[in-house]
């Protein structure tokens, strides 16, 4: 494994330590270097900077923005435009310019301080000013949704700009990012919110989501000739493509008088004999169980760990990973319930995404380890990123089919080009094409993209977070320095 030397200015040490450190060590275990910190002033292939007119012996400088660091919650996107090496990004109030290199001697300076705008993205700094719905979902700013940030992953494009300036450097070959040689990396997630239909309700829900079109399917449904009960046709049309998904279950069950009062978790009992059936068919198939955290599960840590307990029991197996239904974490404090994840012992949690919008929430579209904001510290569980919810593109009833699938298609190809990972999520009750016309389709364009490619691993979002979990322990392992905030 290569070993890149690193120095950092004091200064940053003093108001950002921790952050430095960590955004450090998401950038250089993403590219898949292992590092050494040397002390400023020492040779070095990059210096991380504030003076800009200083003389420093290393490969590339970069120069920080302390007064950002100072302050980062302040700053707000104005204009987001792709471009090479880094992306063109511009907080409003700052002058318009491209991202500026300058070539000194052998030293290659960048005088755009791209370690913030990392943190700047994977840390939400913009979010909380955003207006919340009930539920806690975002409406987001125009600046955002004009330039389609969160399907561009700036943060996968800042850092893969850094790798291509550091291989131009002359360093050596990176730790591979993804096993048998692959680019990227696939992961097939469903939310379990409603595999029983209730007979007299789900007709009324058809027609008015299909109008007339859907007065057939409501009657199928009323007579009991169709149901959402689709869990062998996923495993079957998923064996076709060689993959295996995860289902995340809700273990705390509610009920429709509940769901009336503004109460949403599912009505059936992780503990009944049918639950318990199709448990062990999923594991022994190769299928992961997972859990999907009911609604408030956030607010208490001894609820959620009490649903991950009974989850696991119905189960018979362990609990590896988990999504919170409606994504509902702590609206104040999403990173709170973050934490909540290494206290209950999970392996990872994929729930940092937008109820509405396509792309990836935070702007990453690899697996990271996140930060604690309050306590500076790095939460122990990796969150693995999503790109794409089914209801995002079913409800543009703008589109067609035809642009849904599109749509999915160029996030599936930016993944490639970053070397990321793909995480779909798509309903288990959305498998009937009579019930739900065109949400399997846009997910079967994914998988169709993803076959011709080849160049996509594909495994259990366990098997994923396992593999990312073990490479980074690797690299810090065998790297020196940036500890601060593990």
């Amino acid at each position: 494994m290569t070993q890149i030397r690193i120095s950092i200015t004091p200064p940053l040490r003093e108001i950002a330590g921790p952050a430095v450190d960590w955004v450090w060590r998401q950038v250089l275990t993403t590219l898949g270097y292992r590092w050494r910190e040397v002390a400023p002033g020492e040779p070095c292939d990059v210096a991380y900077v504030v003076d800009c007119d200083q003389r420093v012996p290393a490969a590339i400088a970069i120069v920080a923005s302390y007064d950002r660091w100072r302050s980062p919650s302040r700053y707000r996107l104005h204009s987001f435009t792709v471009g090479e090496p880094f992306p063109l990004l511009r907080f409003e109030n700052e002058p318009d310019r491209r991202t500026p290199l300058e070539r000194r001697g052998s030293a290659l300076w960048i005088h755009r301080d791209v370690l913030f705008d990392l943190f700047w993205f994977l840390t939400g700094q913009e979010e909380r000013t955003w207006p919340q719905d009930p539920h806690g979902f975002y409406t987001l700013p125009a600046p955002w949704l004009e330039s389609q940030a969160l399907e561009q992953a700036p943060v996968s494009a800042i850092v893969e700009g850094l790798g291509a300036l550091l291989r131009q450097g002359g360093v050596g070959q990176p730790l591979p990012r993804w096993p048998h040689g692959k680019r990227a990396a696939l992961a097939l997630t469903h939310d379990v919110d409603y595999p029983e239909v209730i007979r007299w309700l789900e007709p009324l829900r058809i027609l008015l989501r299909q109008g007339l079109r859907g007065v057939a399917p409501a009657w199928d449904v009323l007579s009991g000739r169709r149901n959402h009960w689709a869990f062998a046709d996923w495993m079957a049309f998923e064996e076709r493509y060689g993959v295996r998904s995860a289902f995340y279950f809700v273990a705390r069950q509610g009920s429709l008088i509940e769901y009336a009062r503004g109460l949403p978790d599912p009505f059936y009992d992780v503990t009944s004999p049918r639950f318990r059936a199709l448990f062990r068919t999923l594991i022994e198939g190769g299928w992961e169980v997972g859990m999907h955290a009911s609604y408030l599960a956030y607010a208490s840590q001894e609820r959620f760990a009490a649903e991950k307990r009974r989850l696991e029991e119905a189960a018979g197996a362990p609990i590896f990973g988990n999504r919170h239904h409606y994504w509902h974490m702590n609206p104040a404090d999403p990173e709170e319930t973050l934490q909540l994840h290494a206290e209950v012992g999970l392996l990872y949690d994929t729930s940092l995404t937008h109820d509405r919008y396509l792309g990836w929430r935070r702007g990453s579209a690899t697996p990271f380890f996140p930060l604690a904001q309050k306590s500076s510290r790095e939460i122990d569980v990796v969150q693995l990123p999503v790109a794409w919810m089914d209801a995002q593109l079913m409800r543009r009833r703008d589109w067609a089919q035809a642009q849904r699938e599109t749509a999915v298609a160029a996030l599936v190809d930016r993944t490639a080009t970053y070397g990321g990972l793909f995480v779909a999520n798509v309903h288990d009750y959305v498998f009937d094409e009579r019930l739900f016309p065109g949400w399997r389709a846009a997910l079967r364009a994914a998988l169709d993209r993803i076959l011709a490619r080849g160049d996509f691993w594909t495994a259990t979002p366990a098997a994923i977070a396992r593999h990312w979990r073990e490479r980074y322990e690797a690299l810090l392992n065998a790297s020196v320095g940036l500890k601060e905030g593990r």
